[in-house]
């Protein structure tokens, strides 16, 4: 499992730190089912998977976090969950569902969805499969916030 994960987890400390000029820091990776998962964000950028693999990719983050994401790409505050934000964690996923594709090509053939955005406080996100486990990643950003890649896969084979 630390094969597929790392992967991950490197593309979200690079994108970040290249893109958002921020530093992130991972933490401890955990597992729940479809049934067990809850959410605490604002907001979701998720990204479908097809091919070899079917699943969805997420990244959650508070308002606020999201907002100062937006400040850094775009220079202009942001003091709530607009078009501008939710476009700003669309193209995030974005971004990072693409480096893991590029990453897995070799392996797998994998087809990306366009980013779809919920928002919402303690939105639910429906995942593609009954059975999937879903993995939770959290990190650490802007040094007290917090924001999560979830990530729900299963081979089609």
């Amino acid at each position: 499992m630390e094969q597929f994960i790392q992967p991950f987890i490197k593309i979200v400390e690079n994108v970040f730190r290249v893109v958002c000029k921020t530093d992130v820091t991972s933490g401890r990776v955990f597992f729940v089912s479809k049934d067990e998962y809850e959410s605490n964000w604002d907001i979701s950028g998720i990204i479908g998977l097809s091919g070899q693999v079917i699943g969805a990719v997420a990244i959650s983050l508070k308002d606020k976090t999201a907002c100062q994401v937006t400040k850094i790409l775009t220079g202009k505050d942001h003091d709530h969950i607009d078009t501008l934000v939710s476009d700003t964690i669309g193209e995030i996923i974005n971004i990072i569902v693409g480096n893991v594709k590029k990453d897995f090509e070799e392996e797998l053939r994998i087809k990306i969805s366009l980013p779809t955005i919920i928002k919402g406080k303690a939105h639910s996100i429906v995942w593609p499969n009954e059975k999937t486990r879903i993995i939770c990643i959290p990190f650490t950003i802007f040094s007290d916030h917090e924001m999560c890649l979830s990530v729900a896969v299963d081979p089609t084979k």
